[in-house]
């Protein structure tokens, strides 16, 4: 399969990280924006799927398609920038500053949620034939999705947003592996079965990503769900945001950079002597 050692990736990644800092304006929205676009119709795909099948594990199996494509074709999410690219400012590569930094994150989170919003609005035409019908089966299923995920959390208080929280920082996690997962390879099929696992990982489990979330919380409001564009915002984006930037930078990024980039120097080994 190709295999790259972690020592080997881990200067792949500070490359990645560098590269996406030095991108224009114009690439950066442009990847974003398919990103989104593309992880959005995976979610809704899965979702058609569960509903369908009344399978859950199936849609779970089966979501990792669009994540695998996107990266393929070299878009990016915010997950995944939010890991990488501050390892090249840690890396003190030449031009990349904190300023550098943010404004990647800044492009990528307008960008990725501008594609998720597109497909919205078209999976909710689709569904309700142009807002002239009643919402079929699947639209009623993602405005359940966006209730239970947003005011079900407000229900639990301080309770809820800490459990919000942590599933943010449980999905990037798995969402950066696979990030990470992409560069374990130098084949096709290897790359594609390293992303793969932890995406499906992810989506099954039901941890919150904010990209995701940028299509399945403003389609559920537009196909009727019991939710405000407040609810969405403050019990779950912003929340979902800032649990995805911890569990990515930290539990991969970071961890990744500081034994594989910067390994510790290896302890002096000594030889019993034997009488």
């Amino acid at each position: 399969m190709s295999y790259v050692a972690p020592k080997d990736f881990a200067v792949r990644m500070i490359d990645a990280g560098q590269s996406k800092v030095a991108l224009s304006a114009r690439d950066t929205l442009i990847r974003a924006y398919m990103a989104g676009a593309i992880l959005a119709l995976a979610a809704v795909f899965a979702v058609t799927v569960s509903v369908q099948t009344g399978s859950p594990l199936i849609g779970a199996l089966l979501f990792p398609v669009g994540f695998v494509m996107l990266y393929l074709l070299g878009f990016d999410l915010l997950t995944g920038v939010f890991t990488l690219v501050p390892l090249a400012w840690l890396d003190r590569r030449p031009g990349v500053t904190l300023g550098g930094v943010l404004r990647n994150w800044g492009l990528v989170f307008v960008g990725n949620f501008a594609g998720a919003i597109t497909v919205a609005l078209m999976m909710a035409i689709v569904f309700t034939f142009g807002f002239s019908s009643e919402v079929n089966q699947v639209g009623q299923a993602i405005g359940h999705i966006g209730e239970g995920r947003t005011v079900g959390y407000a229900e639990h208080g301080i309770a809820g947003m800490l459990t919000l929280f942590i599933r943010g920082v449980l999905c990037n996690w798995m969402v950066s592996t696979g990030v990470v997962g992409a560069m374990m390879s130098t084949s096709l099929p290897g790359k594609v079965i390293a992303m793969w696992m932890p995406i499906m990982l992810f989506f099954y489990m039901g941890f919150e990503h904010s990209v995701v979330n940028m299509f399945l919380f403003p389609i559920g409001l537009m196909l009727g769900g019991d939710f405000t564009i407040g609810d969405y915002l403050i019990w779950n984006e912003i929340p979902t945001v800032l649990g995805n930037l911890v569990g990515g930078l930290t539990f991969v990024g970071l961890v990744i950079y500081a034994t594989h980039a910067k390994t510790a120097p290896a302890r002096a080994l000594r030889s019993k002597v034997r009488a």
